[in-house]
């Protein structure tokens, strides 16, 4: 075995993580720092703290990431309309370049030689986490327990805490608890009952929704502001893009908004189910489309939406910091200049629907489009030569096969 020094760990002082701190002493004999990312999981975090002082680590590092995550990730995200096989928000996806981006900055700074992260040898994460690594500094080892031990299942994860006196959480029924992502883009439910794509998933798993059946019986009006393509405001109040996201969620949650139940294809080539709840990510996306509508010309957003597939997968597959990702975004970038304005939307039962947009920067003519007589200068008889021209072709093809 490669002698290491010193380790980062992503450590969220959950499970997994506690018992690969202590795989990792016992194993490497190294000092370790233990690195937690508050993405705005909505749990308190010292409790972490707490846990790696309790296995003897000296340099804990906690640091607040809300605003950066929504900044500097989740918005140029949202900039492309990005949605991974035509549904998934991306918000596992997306926080892992941003803890990578981190972890390689604290190696750095103390000197370590190796990071390492509690992802399965089954998921995305490693991949995500690795390749990241390997664009910010090639230099480190990456040590991924879950591809070098020999715990092979949940069941001995389990037993390996009880034999290290490794308290296990429990989840709302007081079970061993399933596998869950949070941050405040999104929660992700995977694993027990949820393998099976058949049953149906209960009540209980939902964290940050109420059941559209249940949500309030009238709707509810917000007016979301954008300047460049990022939201800006809401209902006329200026917030930081973390506050915004966050009241968003408050609001979506309240509606039902934003749960997703769905069957996706793993970069690493198999099939996974999970129960997804994005409520302020999915307000987000329908309002970005909305300002796009009347301010982005046909051909500028046609050419979006063909990019768009594509951009999510690199996302997906943990190419954030790679040369294509960054050459997209400069493109999605350049589209947002004139994306600005309001829009209304309507939440409820499990729905965002855009009422309404105003742009100063509108492409939309109420002049051009109306059914009554038009100040602007259109010939109607310009429309025939149109057709003709774009018929042409299809007078020839029909002609050729007997039509």
């Amino acid at each position: 075995m490669t002698k290491i020094e010193k380790i980062v760990l992503s450590y969220s002082g959950g499970l997994d993580t506690s018992i690969i701190l202590k795989w990792l002493q016992e194993t490497y004999g190294c000092e370790v720092v233990t690195f937690t990312a508050d993405l705005g999981q909505g749990e308190e975090l010292e409790p972490a703290r707490a846990k790696a002082e309790m296995s003897g680590i000296k340099d804990i590092r906690i640091v607040d990431l809300r605003e950066e995550f929504v900044s500097d990730f989740v918005f140029p995200m949202l900039r492309a309309n990005a949605l991974y096989e035509g549904q998934y928000l991306l918000g596992s996806s997306i926080a892992r370049p941003l803890i990578a981006k981190h972890l390689v900055g604290i190696a750095q700074e103390v000197g370590a030689d190796a990071i390492a992260h509690g992802a399965t040898g089954k998921g995305n994460d490693q991949v995500r986490f690795e390749l990241a690594v390997n664009a910010l500094d090639p230099s480190l080892k990456v040590i991924a327990p879950w591809r070098q031990w020999n715990i092979r299942s949940r069941t001995q994860l389990l037993e390996y805490a009880e034999k290290h006196h490794i308290p296990v959480p429990g989840d709302k029924r007081g079970e061993a608890p399933f596998s869950i992502d949070a941050n405040l883009l999104h929660t992700s439910t995977e694993g027990k009952i949820l393998e099976n794509p058949a049953e149906v998933a209960p009540d209980y798993v939902y964290q940050r929704t109420v059941d559209p059946l249940d949500a309030p019986d009238a709707p509810e009006i917000i007016t979301i502001g954008f300047e460049g393509g990022d939201p800006v405001s809401l209902n006329g109040t200026a917030m930081t893009p973390a506050a915004l996201l966050s009241e968003l969620n408050g609001l979506g949650g309240r509606h039902g908004i934003g749960r997703l139940d769905l069957v996706e294809n793993r970069f690493i080539g198999m099939k996974s189910r999970g129960i997804y709840e994005t409520p302020g990510g999915t307000i987000l996306l329908a309002a970005h489309r909305g300002i796009e509508s009347i301010t982005l010309d046909r051909a500028a957003a046609h050419l979006k939406d063909e990019i768009m597939p594509r951009y999510a997968e690199l996302i997906y597959n943990g190419f954030w910091f790679a040369p294509e990702r960054e050459m997209l975004q400069a493109l999605i970038d350049q589209s947002q200049a004139f994306v600005s304005g309001e829009v209304t939307l309507r939440l409820y039962k499990g729905s965002a629907s855009v009422i309404s947009r105003t742009s100063p920067w509108s492409l939309y003519s109420a002049d051009l489009v109306t059914f009554e007589e038009s100040p602007v200068a259109y010939d109607h008889h310009d429309a025939e030569g149109f057709i003709r021209l774009n018929g042409l072709r299809l007078k020839s093809w029909a002609a050729r096969n007997g039509r």
